[in-house]
């Protein structure tokens, strides 16, 4: 089950359309969808997560806890509305995009994706750009 909760004035326009592709994701990397929650919030709650949990004291925007077990992929995925607006722009992103990147990263590091090292950052963008093409087919 994919579920999205707000901690700030954001709300997804297209709840299921992104649902959908979330598990049409899952489903292409031969994994299971098992509980997925997102929590979109703003830098401050995203900065007090990363100080507390990682003990990181710089704004990100994303932070996810993985849960899964063996294929099924579970987890909470917080993503800061704020951080991903102005990445949006450094980027020359639109801010959908930029979201939509956000939001199937934390799926791809469940998958096993990594992005600390430069090969794996590379492989990690080639999987974020797949997957977005995914969602723009379909919509």
């Amino acid at each position: 089950m994919i579920s999205f909760n707000y901690e700030t004035e954001f709300e997804l326009p297209n709840e299921s359309a992104i649902e959908s592709w979330i598990a049409r994701v899952i489903a292409s990397e031969q994994k299971s969808e098992g509980e997925l929650a997102y929590v979109f919030c703003d830098d401050a709650y995203l900065l007090e997560l990363n100080q507390n949990y990682l003990q990181h004291d710089t704004l990100t925007d994303i932070i996810s806890f993985d849960y899964s077990l063996g294929n099924e992929l579970s987890g909470d995925v917080f993503i800061s509305v704020e951080r991903v607006r102005e990445n949006a722009e450094i980027f020359n992103q639109s801010f959908e995009n930029e979201l939509l990147r956000v939001i199937i990263h934390g799926v791809l590091h469940y998958c096993g994706y990594k992005d600390k090292a430069e090969a794996d950052e590379q492989l990690m963008r080639q999987k974020e750009n797949e997957k977005l093409a995914m969602f723009h087919v379909e919509h």
